[in-house]
């Protein structure tokens, strides 16, 4: 959902394109959004439902967005970086972030294919650099970890196929037999038997692929409905499973490098990472009350909400909105900037001026800058609740800084 040329949202009444229909009147972006973001939306507005596990990848900075996309615009269509945050629908599994580094010297020393497919002599030298520094946050050790980090993870990602095919036959068959002490008991934030299952799961969706052994360098995250995630540009993630709502700057570069049948750019990976090592707990966000929602009494005493995410960039920020019974109301404030709202369960109503629409699950609407928008559950049986993501953009200081 939005302005995106490679599909642009339509009014399924008119089929008018929303990049034309905002094109040719920009008081609905608003004057800062439009001047800024060349007179299209700056985000993109997604429902993913992963049943099958989703590429190890990373989305390019604005400086790096820019070579590929002169350098092979057929597998880089934009100049654009495409930070990205997911918000849990259900139970969502992913991979997201290296692991801190004592997690990954316990996988090299617990995982024997893991050894032989980096090689022992790689393994040695991390392990012998990494030992006593794992914690230390001195700018140049930091610096030094990071770079020992890459050079691991470049040596596991250039091995050869026939190797990893090997390499992962030997995996798969201790991910099935050792249970609970698979991977050495595993870590506290992963367990063996976690470990186990994720690798008899993927390996049986994609075979021999180097994604599988990723999961003793990358954190799996967990999150539970309404949990969220940001990634960073250069940030390395996967998603493995559940649905999610997702938004992310208007782009879709995409740097693939495991669990895809699609091109895959190894090198340009490896050299774009980040390599930042973190706790997972470091990735989520934490959510706020929305400040400029007024909510009726009805609304108070059913316990409904609205719930800000608010990632650390200017592109775009996201509304969860939930009305618990009938006749629960919500009004915003009007935003300097255009947004887009998302039904995902109930049924409501949905007013702007004078224009009321009927709101129920799969329905989308475009909102322009400036306008008031009020939402009123109806018709909700009983445990149901009215619940809408609002993506937005607004360059003005009215939204906590979105």
């Amino acid at each position: 959902m939005g302005t995106h040329p490679s599909n642009p949202s339509k009014d399924l009444a008119t089929g008018r394109l929303l990049l034309d229909l905002v094109g040719d009147n920009q008081a609905l972006l608003g004057p800062a959004v439009s001047a800024k973001y060349n007179r299209k939306l700056p985000f993109l507005f997604k429902v993913l439902s992963i049943n099958k596990a989703l590429s190890i990848q990373a989305h390019p900075n604005k400086e790096l967005a820019k070579e590929l996309h002169a350098k092979d615009p057929g597998n880089y269509p934009d100049d654009n970086h495409k930070p990205e945050m997911a918000i849990a629908i259900t139970a969502f599994e992913g991979l997201c972030g290296f692991r801190p580094l004592g997690e990954i010297v316990f996988f090299l020393r617990n995982v024997p294919s893991l050894r032989h497919l980096i090689g022992e002599d790689e393994v040695t030298h991390f392990i012998d650099n990494i030992e006593g520094h794992e914690v230390d946050d001195a700018t140049e050790v930091q610096s030094r970890n990071k770079r020992n980090l890459k050079r691991l993870f470049k040596a596991l990602m250039s091995s050869s196929q026939h190797d990893l095919e090997a390499a992962t036959k030997i995996l798969s068959d201790a991910a099935s037999s050792e249970g609970k002490d698979f991977a050495g008991g595993g870590v506290e934030s992963t367990s063996g038997t976690t470990l186990g299952q994720l690798i008899v799961r993927l390996y049986g969706q994609f075979g021999a692929d180097y994604g599988l052994f990723s999961l003793f360098f990358l954190n799996f995250i967990t999150l539970a409905p309404g949990e969220a995630m940001f990634l960073r540009a250069d940030d390395i993630h996967a998603y493995v499973s559940g649905d999610i709502v997702e938004c992310m700057a208007s782009s879709d570069n995409v740097v693939r490098a495991g669990f895809t049948p699609k091109f895959k750019d190894v090198v340009t990976l490896v050299d774009m990472l980040t390599y930042s090592y973190a706790p997972i707990e470091d990735q989520k966000m934490s959510p706020t009350d929305y400040p400029y929602a007024t909510l009726n009494l009805a609304s108070y005493t059913s316990g409904s909400e609205a719930i800000l995410y608010d990632p650390p960039i200017d592109e775009f920020s996201v509304i969860r909105t939930s009305l618990k019974s009938g006749g629960s109301k919500a009004t915003f404030d009007p935003l300097a900037g255009p947004s887009i709202l998302l039904c995902i369960s109930g049924r409501g109503k949905i007013s702007v001026g004078p224009t009321v629409q009927d709101a129920e699950e799969g329905h989308v609407y475009f909102v322009g800058a400036s306008a008031e928008l009020v939402m009123e559950a109806t018709d909700l049986a009983p445990g149901q609740e009215f619940v809408t993501f609002r993506a937005f953009c607004e360059m003005e200081d009215h939204s906590n800084g979105a």
